[in-house]
């Protein structure tokens, strides 16, 4: 289960982005957290993602206390953890290849399993002709592709995707949501950030709204109306 209580979180003093925000995801959940631009949408998924630190509340995750775990402590939890974010944050110097297997290696995966991995996913996301092809010839969609193969290959107990379908058409867009259905059923607790109001009205999922530094959750329109 993954909690927040009271949370606060800003970068500068005295400026809080997120405010006071309660938050409860339980194991095989899966919500999409919404909220006009600059409502703290990309901060929450940090927080949550442990790239940065809570100014004041508790955060627990996995069973722990992670509001000030030792940073030596942080590996272990974030191996747990998959990340799609805005800006890909691909490794310039390896392959689409070697990018997508990142998270596998880290792991110790066998090579041969890792390989195999590796090649599935690529045939999914349709980028097997750019295997050995490094990300600076790639468009910004098939960077995205990349980073939400790396980011599920291991299949997470959470997945955190900060607008996941920007960068891809409406036809690829629906196919990972289909694909991030498929690891949610497997047992992923997925969370993923969208000003997409039309992809969110797709789907049955409750919505987090985060307004004023504080989230709010309400079911989505497909949600009432199956209802």
């Amino acid at each position: 289960m993954i909690k927040l209580e009271r949370v606060a979180m800003g970068y500068l003093p005295g400026q809080e982005i997120l405010k006071n925000v309660t938050l409860e995801l339980r194991p095989g959940s899966f919500h999409f957290l919404s909220g006009a631009s600059g409502a703290g949408k990309s901060t929450l998924l940090s927080l949550l993602s442990l790239q940065h630190r809570a100014s004041r509340g508790l955060i627990r995750m996995f069973g722990e206390d992670v509001t000030w775990i030792p940073r030596d402590e942080l590996p272990r939890l974030r191996r747990r953890i998959g990340i799609v974010l805005q800006d890909f944050r691909l490794l310039e110097h390896l392959t689409v290849a070697e990018n997508v297997a990142l998270p596998l290696k880290v792991a110790g995966e066998d090579a041969q399993e890792i390989d195999d991995k590796v090649e599935e996913l690529l045939e999914w996301v349709g980028l097997t002709d750019y295997h050995d092809a490094l990300p600076a010839i790639l468009s910004g969609g098939q960077k995205q592709r990349v980073a939400i193969a790396r980011a599920v290959i291991t299949k997470p107990d959470l997945l955190l995707a900060d607008e996941p379908t920007g960068n891809l058409d409406s036809e690829l867009a629906l196919r990972f949501m289909y694909l991030f259905e498929a690891l949610n059923q497997t047992g992923t607790t997925v969370l993923i950030a969208t000003h997409d109001e039309h992809l969110i009205s797709l789907f049955n999922y409750p919505v987090l709204r985060l307004k004023n530094g504080q989230i709010m959750q309400e079911e989505n329109s497909l949600a009432m109306a199956v209802g």
